[in-house]
């Protein structure tokens, strides 16, 4: 998709994103949280950035309480700088951890494709902090996944060079990336 297009594609989706009645966002969470279980994510005593949901984005909390349970530290984005475009993530005690050290970090979108590309608000703050997973080729963390309702996934999102890629992405109904494949591999093929 072209940039010219994303500005009205980001308006329509967080349109449909607020839509979705609060009646089924705990049941869509839960679904989430129950796809991400069967990934094997979170895993037991890791290192886990989150975010708190706005603007109609489901809602990680009933993962982020399971992760509690398994020992996990959380951490939380906080935006230091608008216009320099920079975050840093911080527990509930306000220490500081480098993007380097997360085991996982649940991202929050705006639209999303099969393949895992990611629309997001378009300031470019985890692309720019996460960069340095482009040019990886063997370590891998932290697994990036956005979280997401299936009414923001579209046919296709055309990536931007600066984009760093999701390892999947888990509504209430789907696992849809790289994580796909794995989720798949989990469950002996069914998917």
């Amino acid at each position: 998709m072209p940039d010219a297009d994303r500005p009205g594609l980001r308006r329509r989706l967080r349109s449909a994103r607020r839509a979705v009645a609060p009646t089924e966002r705990p049941a869509a969470a839960a679904a989430v949280d129950a796809a991400l279980a069967r990934l094997g994510l979170p895993r037991a005593r890791t290192r886990i950035a989150a975010y708190r949901a706005t603007d109609g984005e489901i809602d990680p909390l009933i993962l982020l309480r399971r992760a509690r349970a398994l020992g996990c530290e959380i951490y939380f984005p906080v935006i230091t700088s608008l216009r320099g475009r920079r975050m840093r993530f911080v527990d509930s005690e306000a220490r500081n951890i480098g993007p380097r050290w997360l085991d996982l970090v649940l991202v929050p979108l705006v639209g999303f494709d099969d393949r895992g590309n990611r629309l997001g608000m378009g300031a470019g703050f985890y692309d720019r902090h996460f960069a340095f997973l482009r040019h990886r080729h063997a370590w891998h963390r932290p697994l990036l996944i956005g979280l997401a309702f299936e009414v923001q996934r579209v046919e296709r999102l055309v990536a931007n060079t600066h984009d760093v890629p999701l390892w999947g992405v888990v509504t209430e109904r789907g696992i849809y990336g790289p994580a796909a494949v794995h989720a798949r591999g989990a469950s002996g093929g069914r998917g």
